[in-house]
């Protein structure tokens, strides 16, 4: 709130407003109505950032602010690869702006921007929440003044459906075929693991020989944070067992570094196949569809997949119309 004060010296009124990290304003007025509006207008100003702060005593621009987030705070995350490509985009296009200078509106154009290149909503989302919490850092630990996140105060894009992508038998044998064909003895193997496990790619790389025991394979680093145990099938047993060992790492599929790696093999192999909109996480999808078909219940697949939220885990499961037809003409006849 500013302070509207009557000075007898000079018998006129004196606005004073005072904001943390933004620098005092004072003015005189005969009126002590001029007075109040404006302090009005200057607090409307600061809010909106036409008034840049003063919390440090060499302002920096947000490409400054961002770099910063990367290094104290991003860099430590699991997914720093891919939050490594949005801060570069968010610095693209907000790098040369003070903090206080972005606004609910220029937010807004980003959003639009972003979605105008093609871009689906949840990507979408996930540059809003990575601007969001650089703002908060900001905001709140590193001393920078701003009345509100500015993220917040708009409207988010609309995720679209789940994919409801299942692989075709048809498909599986095509995927397979072009995969033995391949200098790699391990990308075969590496597609039927994951059919017969549900693990995503990040787990299956990560995964040691140390990790198995007795037909359990032990994931600790999981996307929520806690270690799960998946069993593994004979055939998924089968397979890595009969993979070239390295002696310079206990990695089991250790002929790719990281997911990115193998996204290239991945989408060569695809491009070989001729075979439209499959990505490998779908493998996950038709894994944890196929425990359903199986017989499993939900509690048994979701300790395999390892989904805390039963929501979640039904967006993952798509079981074909034709397996009901055929368990329900058992059951029933």
């Amino acid at each position: 709130m500013p302070t509207i004060r009557f000075v007898k010296q000079t018998q006129k009124w004196q606005a004073i407003i005072r904001r943390q990290g933004v620098q005092s304003q004072v003015k005189t007025f005969v009126r002590k109505e001029e007075a109040i509006k404006w302090a009005r207008q200057i607090e409307i100003e600061i809010d909106k950032g036409f008034i840049h702060h003063l919390s440090h005593n060499d302002p920096m621009v947000f490409k400054d602010i961002a770099h910063r987030y990367e290094r104290e705070f991003s860099i430590h995350k699991k997914s720093y690869l891919r939050e490594k490509s949005r801060l570069k985009c968010l610095i693209n296009h907000f790098g040369k702006l003070y903090l206080n200078q972005i606004n609910a509106s220029k937010v807004a154009l980003f959003r639009d921007l972003r979605l105008s290149q093609g871009l689906s909503g949840a990507t979408v989302i996930k540059d809003l929440n990575t601007l969001a919490h650089i703002i908060n850092m900001a905001k709140k630990e590193w001393g920078y003044y701003l009345p509100f996140n500015p993220v917040k105060e708009i409207r988010k894009p609309p995720i679209s459906q789940h994919r409801k992508r299942r692989l075709s038998a048809s498909e599986e044998n095509l995927l397979m075929q072009q995969a033995r064909k391949s200098r790699s003895h391990m990308l075969a193997a590496i597609i039927i693991f994951a059919l017969e496990t549900g693990m995503r790619l990040g787990e299956i790389l990560q995964l040691s020989w140390n990790d198995i025991d007795n037909s359990i394979a032990t994931i600790h680093a999981t996307k929520n944070g806690e270690s799960r145990e998946v069993p593994l099938t004979k055939k998924a047993k089968k397979v890595i067992e009969k993979l070239p060992k390295n002696i310079a790492t206990r990695k089991i599929f250790w002929n790719w570094n990281s997911v990115s790696s193998f996204q290239s093999t991945w989408q060569r192999l695809i491009k070989k196949t001729n075979i439209s909109n499959l990505r490998f996480h779908d493998l996950r999808h038709e894994a944890i569809s196929r425990l359903f078909e199986k017989g499993l219940n939900v509690m048994e697949v979701s300790t395999i997949s390892g989904h805390k939220n039963l929501q979640v885990l039904k967006c993952y499961t798509h079981i074909k119309s034709s397996f009901l037809l055929t368990k329900i003409n058992v059951k029933f006849t």
